[in-house]
């Protein structure tokens, strides 16, 4: 494991100290970020913040703002006092610091230039920024992929505690080789924390080693427990030898980094939504391995341990009985991450659902994973399983409960619709066991993953996606039923190019959305 000096990678930060600037275990002076330092104020990041992807561990992507009415959304509108300008391309999702520093809340965007910005979150200036390195071009023996530059494809994730922003950057290329570095940025002024950045290409399990050229880190991080945990898959075209990796950066000793890796090639964890938790375990979900006679540790949902420890017991894995066909078809269990869901009633109600590339939807206890599927490969998976679409279900899934039932939502051609659409939510019953139906299906003309508002935690649910490279327009559904509640807007309301990772985000009666050229505010105001 090594660990590179800041002045090694050519921070270019642009600190606006007079704005940004805090005390306390935030400020640039401050130790580790290890989340136990500084005052209570000094720390203090408020409620309305997104402090990672999808809002909350869980990846439940499910925000309250009661002024997010189905009435009030109607008249939605591009907010004009906020204009921001960004160099992307932007995969990433957006983060909201309530209360960032000195009165001002920041809107956090982070592109595949390597840059992280820090935005006024009322009018979008730019309070700091930093550059973590060059990206990495395509290009060199073997290598494949689809996005070039590679730089910041994974959200990153926020310690409110020690205001430390962690981010993983892709680096390099030609004769400097490629690197994977994990940094520390302070909130307050964007410096890089003592001891950071982390380059992961000393990290090995069971023999495998990490190897950076062919690794993608595009999965979301997660910080638990004084832990970053990061995910990595291969790049697009499933070239070289990468594994699925899950390194665990514990941040009080950054040069200590451990991490689980599959025992075969490929398995990628690779999905934006990347990690998930109970605020105790860490779940993954993979793709598809190659060559592997023996079932070793693809298409699966994983739980992990603190410090990225796999057990191998059957209680903490879930793979499908028709592993192997889905490793030959290249069809991921892994295609949108693992999202934890409770359900009120239901036995078991305690869950992890994950969706594949083949279109099936797979729900199995969080307490007890099950180890190897009994089912024929699309139904009696787990506690259950069923196809809900005719094609690959890919992106980050959202969940959240209403009067009428428990959904999950997910970007799909869905199956059992009385009309055709490219989202498709599913009621999961709260019954013994569990089962899944179709709820309704709606177009909103792209790829990009939904998100869901309501007013209360559970009032007036609106899913909210946007058709990312396609119409680049944001678009709102009643959650109960898939009616439009938000067309889009009018010509003021059209985004520049939105890409198929991204997800927005909603605060403080705004929803915020990242293209590769700007950073988008909507309002009802």
């Amino acid at each position: 494991m090594s660990v590179s000096s800041p002045a090694n990678i050519g921070v270019v930060g642009l600190a606006l100290a007079a704005a940004c600037s805090g005390s306390g275990s935030g400020s640039a002076s401050g130790g580790s970020g290890s989340g136990t330092g500084g005052s209570p104020a000094a720390g203090f990041v408020g409620a309305a913040s997104v402090l990672q992807y999808h809002n909350h561990a869980t990846r439940d992507g499910l925000y309250v703002d009661p002024a997010l009415t189905r009435a009030a959304v109607a008249g939605l509108h591009r907010d004009s006092t906020f204009n921001a300008s960004i160099q992307g391309p932007t995969f990433a999702q957006l983060l909201y610091v309530d209360d960032g520093g000195s009165g001002r809340d920041l809107v956090i965007a982070a592109t595949e230039q390597n840059i992280v910005y820090a935005l006024d979150a009322g009018n979008g200036a730019v309070m700091w920024q930093q550059q973590l390195g060059p990206p990495a071009p395509l290009g060199g023996s073997g290598v494949c992929g689809n996005i070039d530059p590679i730089g910041i494809t994974g959200t990153p994730v926020i310690d409110p505690g020690s205001r430390t922003l962690y981010v993983a950057a892709m680096t390099g290329g030609g004769s400097a080789g490629r690197r994977h570095l994990v940094s520390a940025l302070s909130l307050d002024d964007g410096s890089v924390r003592p001891g950071w950045p982390v380059d992961v290409a000393g990290v090995q399990s069971a023999g495998v080693r990490f190897n950076a050229a062919f690794e993608n880190q595009r999965g979301a991080l997660l910080f638990l427990g004084g832990t970053v945990y990061v995910p990595y898959g291969g790049h697009e075209g499933d070239c070289g030898d990468y594994h699925g990796w899950v390194v665990a950066v514990p941040v009080d000793n950054p040069g200590g980094a451990r991490g689980f890796a599959t025992a075969a090639r490929g398995g990628g964890i690779w999905a934006p939504g990347g990690l998930a938790s109970d605020g105790v375990s860490v779940f993954a979900a993979t793709g598809n391995t190659f060559g592997a006679g023996t079932w070793s540790h693809g298409e699966a949902v994983l739980r992990l341990q603190a410090g990225a420890v796999f057990s191998g017991s059957t209680a903490d894995f879930f793979t499908p009985s028709n592993w192997k066909a889905l490793d030959n078809g290249d069809v991921d269990v892994g295609g949108t991450g693992p999202l934890l869901v409770d359900l009120p009633g239901g036995v078991p109600s305690r869950l992890v659902v994950a969706f594949g590339k083949n279109g099936v939807a797979y729900v199995v206890d969080r307490s007890n994973l099950g180890g190897m599927g009994v089912g024929d490969g699309t139904t009696g998976e787990g506690v259950t399983s069923a196809r809900v679409a005719s094609g690959a279900i890919i992106n980050a899934a959202a969940a959240y409960t209403t009067s009428q039932g428990t959904y999950v939502v997910a970007r799909g051609a869905g199956l059992a619709c009385a009309t055709a659409g490219d989202l498709v939510a599913i009621r999961i019953s709260a019954t013994t066991p569990p089962q899944i139906s179709t709820a309704w299906c709606a177009r909103h003309n792209g790829r990009g993953s939904p998100m869901v508002t309501t007013t209360d935690g559970h009032t007036e649910a609106i899913v909210w996606a946007v058709g990312a490279e396609s119409s680049n327009r944001l678009t709102g559904f009643d959650g109960d039923t898939g009616q439009v509640v938000f067309a889009g807007g009018g010509a003021a309301e059209s985004m520049s190019n939105v890409r198929r990772f991204s997800t927005p985000i909603a605060a403080k009666g705004r929803i915020f959305v990242a293209s590769d050229t700007a950073v988008y505010a909507f309002t009802t105001r």
